[in-house]
């Protein structure tokens, strides 16, 4: 990216939108950062995550000069995100029917007790996670199991998380298509580090209070990079959103 000026631009992540229990959670910041990008309505968002999100503090968007499009977060001297828009390609295989959807949810690896072993007597593998954990006051509750060579789980939103419109937020659209990619790699058993790459694209913004279907699925592994594919229906099984999110590094793993 090319000299840039930050154009007084500022955005701050709540202590609400964790992830992990001191950072941002990766898709919802990613979500907000994408703002940033400007869209066409056949573009998508690339946002690469270079450092851990802090919450509770403002940070500086700088825009490049050559194309105020593509821009880069900082917090005093650290890089925390660029973000750029991109075409995306996807091949999204047909989602899971749904009753096997909802009869699956207790399987999921977001409500098992003692799975991950550095929470030990919590539930869940991200226990206060903003997307899928169940000890998250005021989080998504969205818990995706293995079905059909996916896993999927059926969101039911609130009405009072839509915006102006009645429509949920992009940034929730986001959240919503991030850890599900983490949980397919754990349905095969590997069990992946930290969000670095999320993409992604939103069709049609679902109302606030709609029950929404989550699909996610495995593309590829190389080396210490681990791919996955997901995706967002609503209740006819018709395509909202599709996103890629890219996981680097691989961790023990305690079923």
């Amino acid at each position: 990216m090319s000299q840039s000026t930050t154009n007084n631009t500022r955005i701050a992540i709540l202590e609400r939108f964790r992830g992990p229990p001191t950072s941002g959670h990766g898709g919802y910041v990613s979500g907000r950062f994408a703002a940033f990008a400007n869209l066409a309505t056949d573009e998508s968002a690339e946002v690469t995550l270079r450092s851990p999100i802090p919450l509770d503090q403002p940070m500086s968007v700088l825009f490049d000069i050559d194309n105020p499009r593509n821009c880069r977060i900082e917090s005093n001297d650290t890089l925390i995100a660029e973000v750029r828009a991109v075409q995306l390609s996807l091949d999204i295989p047909n989602p899971p029917d749904w009753a096997q959807t909802l009869a699956a949810e207790s399987r999921s690896a977001a409500l098992m007790p003692n799975i991950n072993p550095l929470l030990p007597g919590q539930q869940g593998f991200h226990p206060i996670c903003f997307c899928c954990g169940p000890e998250h006051p005021e989080g998504l509750q969205i818990f995706v199991a293995p079905v059909d060579r996916q896993v999927s789980g059926i969101w039911e939103t609130k009405t009072e998380w839509g915006d102006d419109t009645g429509n949920l937020p992009h940034a929730f659209v986001w959240t919503a298509l991030d850890c599900p990619g983490q949980y397919a790699f754990l349905a095969e058993g590997i069990r992946t580090g930290l969000l670095g790459r999320m993409t992604a694209r939103v069709l049609s913004a679902p109302k606030a209070g709609s029950h929404l279907q989550v699909t996610a699925w495995t593309i590829e592994i190389a080396g210490k990079k681990h791919l996955a594919g997901s995706a967002l229906f609503d209740d006819q099984q018709t395509l909202l959103a599709y996103a890629t999110t890219l996981w680097i590094g691989r961790q023990p793993l305690r079923l």
